[in-house]
């Protein structure tokens, strides 16, 4: 079958630019094959290659003496102690699932799995981040359904726990919405496994499910904005089959158990061609495939088709020679594609034939290594004016207005379709503070957060993103954890202009004063820019997701509240109204300067939650909807009044940082507060637990009340 000839429509239709195809002509010295600038085009995107971030991306701090392996590998790795590691990150499916929801978020899903197996780490957690347009929207409705079963039907049937999570609506999302997917497993430290292949002659295997046309130029796809011919790329999108991830799963790491595997990587974006490209170059090798032995689903594929199938529950491995049968009698077991279809070589080749027809010849290096780097135009985001006038609203009415949003509301109609218990090792699910999976086998356990403010980054993307990583902190210091290291979601417009480009380089600023200042490195992540249709952005998103150790169950800080509990509060408050969520929902107005980020208040304030957890009966931060609506939330969960004797505006619903609500009971909050003086912090009691209402100031409203709206709001907006 002829190949189409190169023409000017075809190179723009691959998302390269006039100077990136002239770097192709200059690389290769001739036209490429249509094949090959498929090839270019899957290595050169956005999605791929990182190229307008990696300048940026470097001046993240992502070592520590907990860290095993940073970014670039499949997954970060972070030491837990006791020659265990935990394996985690986090990955955007975000234009696939605008297209086709169920499977956009399915194979979100399946993706990030394979990342964390692939590392040799059995998958315990997963959560998800999803934004939304506003509920209003026709689309919405119809993406909330899909995206949520997606997740849901991927993640359930492979068997892994749901255990965090956030679910946010905003305008900015009405014409592409956001599915961020994070997946983490556990691992031997001394059975790591990565990608740089080495050895020259190895053989090259495929693993896993047969290949088909679905998902074909996705990442290509993935680095470009939308516009009225979204339709046409539903073909894009893969489709997956969790039972056959599942079984992969299991096949991978007996496999790795046996010896056989030199290294191995996940086919995910631009499938076959990324993945042995990223196996050569890291091993400074090169690689021949031979495709007429890639298993298929379909009939009569070119090798265009095959090198950029975006197929699922696939792996490419380089294998040791002589443990080839064992090898393939574990995939054999597991009912699973097991096909040598390469080897690697000395030179510096990428070369793929097709039943002895070469169809790409190319530098191994000069598509992984030489990839366009940009140091694309940039402008800082103007400071946005301080709130004028203070808004004054009565206490219950103001959180009300909040737990009737479908922002603010309980999330049970989501996570509900979530399978948060499986594997039976889940402490904390979703619905109130970080999650916690216990470490099986062990006393230890692992706390999960994801959390980012898009209207904050978008006010000040400095400040935004310190903000970000500072909540996740504080989500994991809440429940007695240690926070270990982070993984970012760089969700952003188009970086080619210079407003857009400013909110990513300042938002990567204040994520790297902040994990330095928390020592919460970041060691894996993704960067997803174009995110726009017609040229209308998405909220800057950097979504932050977090893992902290709880070395022993005892240091878990629970939740039992009581009846003549104390409630403290940790931390000032000036009471900051400008851009919070009582501002938005009860107002309409999104205004003001982003809240100050006191990182060293914040690390000082996370030290002393974590020395005196033994007194502490329950602990929540404070973020958005402030005092008010922490304190309700911790009312509900307790299924207990609450009386706060604060009825002002602004110190209730102001979103000032660094601060917790603490219960305790009357003896040891004043050992807290004892502890507190000496240390120089502002502790301050502010209620006292008991009866049935929630009462602000000399305002007060039935918890049972306040309770249903907060339950039955999110369901309502979305059914």
């Amino acid at each position: 079958m002829s190949e189409p000839a190169i023409t000017p429509d075809i190179i723009s239709a691959h998302g390269l630019s006039d100077s990136e195809y002239q770097t192709i002509l200059d690389l290769i010295s001739r036209e490429p094959t249509f094949t090959e600038l498929g090839i270019f085009s899957a290595m050169w995107n956005e999605h791929c290659s990182y190229k307008s971030s990696k300048k940026w991306l470097r001046t993240l701090p992502t070592t520590g003496p907990q860290v095993i392996c940073g970014p670039g590998e499949n997954a970060g790795v972070v030491d837990i102690g006791d020659g265990q590691a935990v394996v985690f990150k986090m990955e955007s499916h975000n234009h696939p699932s605008y297209i086709e929801p169920y499977q956009g978020a399915a194979t979100g899903v399946g993706g990030i799995l394979r990342d964390v197996f692939t590392m040799g780490a059995r998958p315990i957690a997963s959560m998800n981040s999803l934004s939304f347009g506003a509920p209003a929207h026709h689309k919405t409705k119809q993406l909330v359904h899909g995206v949520v079963a997606g997740v849901g039907g991927y993640g359930n049937c492979f068997g892994v726990p749901c255990v965090g999570g956030e679910v946010r609506f905003d305008p900015a999302y009405n014409g592409n919405c956001l599915v961020n997917a994070f997946a983490a497993g556990l691992a031997d430290v001394d059975k790591i496994f990565y990608s740089a292949a080495s050895g020259v002659g190895m053989p090259v295997v495929y693993l896993g499910a047969k290949t088909g046309r679905d998902g074909v130029g996705g990442a290509t796809m993935a680095s470009a904005e939308f516009d009225d011919t979204i339709e046409e790329k539903r073909p894009t999108v893969q489709v997956g089959d969790p039972f056959t991830e599942k079984r992969l799963m299991e096949a991978t790491l007996e496999l790795m158990a046996t010896g056989a595997v030199i290294s191995i990587q996940d086919m995910g974006a631009a499938g076959l061609t990324c993945s042995a490209v990223e196996m050569g170059d890291k091993g400074d090798l090169g690689v021949i495939l031979d495709l007429e032995k890639v298993p298929t689903r379909e009939t009569n594929m070119t090798a265009y088709e095959m090198m950029l199938s975006e197929s699922q529950e696939r792996m490419l491995m380089v294998l040791r020679p002589e443990l080839e049968a064992q090898a393939k009698a574990v995939f054999d077991k597991w009912d699973l594609d097991f096909a040598i279809v390469g080897e690697t070589i000395a030179e510096d080749r990428f070369v793929i034939r097709l039943n002895g027809e070469v169809k790409a010849d190319l530098p191994l290096k000069a598509l992984s290594g030489t990839a366009p780097e940009y140091d694309r135009p940039w402008i800082e985001t103007p400071v946005p004016s301080a709130l004028g006038d203070q808004p004054t609203i009565d206490p219950i009415k103001g959180l009300t207005a909040l737990l009737s949003s479908p922002n603010y509301a309980g999330k049970s109609w989501v996570y509900e379709q979530y399978d948060t218990m499986v594997m039976a090792d889940s402490t904390r699910t979703p619905g109130w503070g970080a999650g916690i999976v216990r470490v099986h086998g062990t006393d230890k356990a692992l706390a999960f957060t994801s959390d980012v403010t898009p209207r904050y980054v978008k006010a000040d993307p400095t400040m935004g993103g310190r903000q970000a990583v500072a909540e996740a902190y504080r989500n994991l210091t809440a429940v007695g954890a240690t926070p270990l290291a982070t993984t970012d979601n760089l969700n952003f417009g188009n970086p080619e202009k210079p407003e857009i480009m400013g909110q990513l380089v300042c938002a990567i600023k204040g994520i790297g004063e902040a994990v330095a200042a928390l020592d919460m490195p970041i060691v894996s992540g993704n960067v997803s820019l174009y995110n726009e249709t017609d040229g209308s952005a998405i909220l800057p998103t950097p979504t932050i997701g977090a893992v902290g150790l709880l070395r022993s169950q005892d240091d878990i800080i629970g939740f039992d509240v009581r009846e003549g509990y104390v409630a403290l509060l940790l931390g000032e408050t000036k009471g900051h109204l400008g851009q919070s969520a009582l501002l938005v929902e009860a107002f309409g107005r999104a205004e003001g300067e982003a809240p100050p980020v006191d990182l060293q208040a914040e690390a000082t304030h996370g030290d002393f939650i974590r020395a005196n957890r033994a007194q502490i009966a329950a602990c929540t931060d404070l973020s958005d909807g402030g005092l008010a609506l922490a304190a309700f939330e911790m009312a509900n969960h307790a299924r207990l009044g609450l009386t706060l004797g604060v009825d002002d505006t602004a110190l209730l619903f102001g979103e000032d940082q660094a601060r917790y609500l603490i219960a305790a009971t009357p003896e040891n909050a004043d050992a807290l507060r004892a502890s507190a003086l000496s240390g120089g912090l502002v502790l301050a009691e502010v209620g006292c637990f008991g009866g049935e209402s929630l009462q602000l100031g000399g305002d007060g409203a039935p918890l049972a009340e306040l309770a249903e709206i907060y339950r039955a709001s999110f369901a309502a907006t979305v059914t």
